[in-house]
C-alpha cells in the first residue's frame, strides 16, 4: 500500500474545523489511487488550509494569495506528465485567483484543485468573501434580490474543466475523491465546511445557510497535452562572468548583509556575489525584506565558496554587516558565537561583548553606500577577496560614479 502524503496526525487547525478532515481526506485518497509521496506535488497559497504544505511528505509549493492555481499549471506544464499535481485554496483564495481558476479550466490543465469553502477569510478575522451567501454576517447583499456569491462549480464548468464537484464536509465520499483525483484535465472538488472560530460552527446551520447545492458536473473534453518543447535559456542572454582574480577563500563563507529598505542593501549583495565571481568562487544571493518592500528591514545573503553550493541558508554566517537599526534588529538572532560582526558606528552600544568592529560608514558614503562602503571594508580588512573584484563588478552600471564614491570612502 502507497505510503501516507500526511507525514503528522498533529494538525495546526482549530477543533472542529473542517480543514482537519479534508486533509485527511486528501491523504487517503492519494493513497488509495496507488500514489507514492514522492509522485505528488501539492501548491498552496495563502489562508488557513493552506498550513497543510508544512504537514506534507510529498512535493509542496507555497506562493501568493490567490495563486495557487497559477502555480500548478507552472508545475505541471514543467514537469510534464510524470507527477500529481493538486492545488489547495481556500474560498477566499479561490476567488481572489478566479481568473486563474478559468483560465486552467479552459485549457483543461491536468490538475486537482481543493476549494476548501468555509464561507470567510478566516486567517484574517471572519470577512466575507466571495463565496458567502446572502444574509450571512455583515454581507451587504442580505436581501432575496442582492448579488448572489459565485456558483464556483459552475463557473469551473462553464469554463471547460473536466470535472467539477461540491460536497458539504463530511459528504466528500472517497469515490468523489477518487474521480476528482483521477480524472485528467482540470478537476475541481468544492467541500463546504464549517469554520468554528469566526463563520457557521454547525453542520446543520451550514446546509441552512449555503444557497447553491451539492453538485457534480462531468465534461468529456480531452485534458490538454502538454509535450516539452526545448527554449532558448534565460541564462543565454547574460553576458558569463570571467574570473580575473583569486581569492583566499578555501570554506564556505556566509555574509549577511542587514540594513533598510531603499538603501542599497540587495545591490551590496549582488554586488559581493559578482565580485566572487571574478575571484573563481561559486556564489549565491538571496534577499529577504518585508511585503511592504519600501520599508522596514533589507538583508541579502551571500554565499562565497570555492566548491559547489548545494544548500543556499546559512546557518551560522561568517560575517554579519549591519549598518542601520532595522538590519541589526532584523538579524541578531543570527549572529552567532563564531561570527564576525561589523557594524554602523552608530549601532555599537550593546554590542560590546561580541567580535565587533565598526566604522562611520553611513557619514562617509550616506545612507544609500553605507552598505556597499562596509563590504569593501570587510574586502579590505579580511583580505579574503581583492576589492580590485567589487571595482569591477560595477563596471558599466549606469551608477558607476556613485557606487565608485561609496567603495571609495572607506580606502585608507
Amino acid at each position: 500500500m502507497s505510503l501516507s502524503i500526511l507525514a503528522t496526525k498533529t494538525l495546526p487547525f482549530c477543533p472542529a474545523c473542517g480543514h482537519r478532515v479534508v486533509t485527511q481526506n486528501l491523504s487517503k485518497a492519494v493513497a488509495k489511487l496507488g500514489l507514492e509521496p514522492l509522485d505528488v506535488v501539492v501548491v498552496s497559497d495563502i489562508g488557513c488550509c493552506s498550513l497543510v504544505d508544512s504537514l506534507l511528505s510529498c512535493h509542496t509549493v507555497h506562493g501568493l494569495h490567490g495563486r495557487a492555481v497559477a502555480l500548478a499549471m507552472g508545475v505541471r506544464f514543467g514537469l510534464g506528465k510524470d507527477k500529481k499535481v493538486i492545488a489547495v485554496q481556500g474560498d477566499g483564495g479561490a476567488t481572489i485567483g478566479l481568473q486563474h481558476l478559468l483560465e486552467a479550466a479552459r485549457r483543461n490543465v491536468d490538475i486537482t484543485l481543493i476549494v476548501q469553502n468555509n464561507l470567510v477569510y478566516g486567517m484574517t478575522g471572519g470577512q466575507i468573501s466571495g463565496l458567502s451567501p446572502r444574509g450571512f454576517k455583515d454581507n451587504p447583499a442580505s436581501d432575496e434580490e442582492g448579488v448572489q456569491p459565485y456558483d464556483i462549480c459552475e463557473l469551473a464548468h462553464s469554463a471547460g474543466a473536466a470535472f467539477a464537484a461540491r460536497a458539504f464536509v463530511g459528504s466528500d465520499t472517497p469515490e468523489l475523491w477518487k474521480e476528482a483525483l483521477g480524472t485528467k484535465g482540470f478537476c475541481l472538488i468544492e467541500i463546504v465546511e464549517v469554520c468554528t472560530a469566526h463563520g457557521i460552527k454547525k453542520l446543520k446551520e451550514l446546509k441552512d445557510a449555503v444557497e447553491y447545492p451539492e453538485t457534480v458536473l462531468r465534461s468529456d473534453r480531452p485534458a490538454n497535452a502538454v509535450e516539452p518543447r526545448a527554449t532558448d535559456s534565460l541564462f543565454d542572454a547574460l553576458e558569463p562572468v570571467t574570473p580575473r582574480f583569486e581569492s583566499n577563500i578555501d570554506t564556505p563563507v556566509g555574509v549577511i548583509i542587514a540594513g533598510s529598505a531603499g538603501e542599497g542593501v540587495q545591490s551590496a549583495g549582488g554586488l559581493l556575489a559578482t565580485a566572487g565571481m571574478m575571484a573563481g568562487l561559486h556564489t549565491t544571493r538571496k534577499g529577504e525584506y518585508p511585503i511592504s518592500v519600501g520599508s522596514g528591514f533589507s538583508v541579502a545573503e551571500v554565499i562565497l565558496s570555492p566548491h559547489p553550493i548545494e544548500y543556499t541558508r546559512i546557518e551560522e554566517p561568517h560575517t554579519v554587516i549591519a549598518v542601520s537599526e532595522h538590519g541589526i534588529n532584523h538579524v541578531s538572532g543570527r549572529i552567532g558565537v563564531n561570527s564576525n560582526l561589523l557594524v554602523d558606528e552608530s549601532l555599537t552600544e550593546g554590542l560590546v561583548s561580541r567580535t565587533c568592529a565598526s566604522a562611520p560608514f553611513r557619514k562617509k558614503a550616506g545612507a544609500k553606500g553605507a552598505a556597499l562602503a562596509a563590504v569593501a571594508h570587510w574586502m579590505r580588512t579580511t583580505g579574503l577577496l581583492p576589492v580590485e573584484t567589487l571595482i569591477e563588478s560595477i563596471g558599466g552600471h549606469k551608477h558607476e560614479g556613485v557606487l565608485r564614491k561609496a567603495i571609495d570612502s572607506t580606502a585608507g
